[in-house]
């Protein structure tokens, strides 16, 4: 069953995903210095709220560390997913930096690689394969 398709004027883009952690400079470190995101804003609200927004290299969507911000339980976020464009070079990167990854899991559907934040947030990192539309191709999986 198909969505509707809806004019310009319902186009949505995601632009910021709430991840809770409970010491957010320890999860701003590991997120700059580790995995290498972009530091955009760290702002203290209030006693409250701390708004941390970290945002991935090439990325249009970012992610928001601090306080006060959401009420998911620190740890509670599974399989927070981004694009890459070589996982085997990814994962090298991220090991230099002395991030506890995965092996590169390959799958019809692309080659991942995982890891988990300080707080056990997990993500995952997915190489499309070159038929993928999202990687250039034409979208039509050879296997079926």
């Amino acid at each position: 069953m198909g969505g509707r398709a809806y004019g310009r004027n319902m186009e949505m883009k995601l632009e910021l995903v709430a991840v809770p952690v409970t010491d957010v400079d320890r999860a701003k470190e590991f997120y700059v210095e580790k995995i290498g995101f972009n530091a955009d804003h760290d702002h203290t609200v209030s006693d409250e709220v701390r708004f941390v927004q970290l945002t991935p290299p090439g990325s249009a969507c970012s992610i928001a560390i601090g306080k006060g911000l959401t009420q998911i339980v620190p740890g509670g976020l599974d399989n927070l997913q981004m694009v890459i464009a070589d996982a085997d070079a990814v994962r090298a990167e991220l090991v230099g930096r002395g991030v506890e990854v995965s092996e590169v899991d390959e799958q019809p559907w692309g080659r991942f690689v995982h890891f988990s934040d300080p707080d056990g947030n997990r993500w995952a990192l997915q190489e499309l394969p070159a038929w993928s539309a999202g990687a250039g191709g034409d979208g039509a999986d050879p296997q079926g």
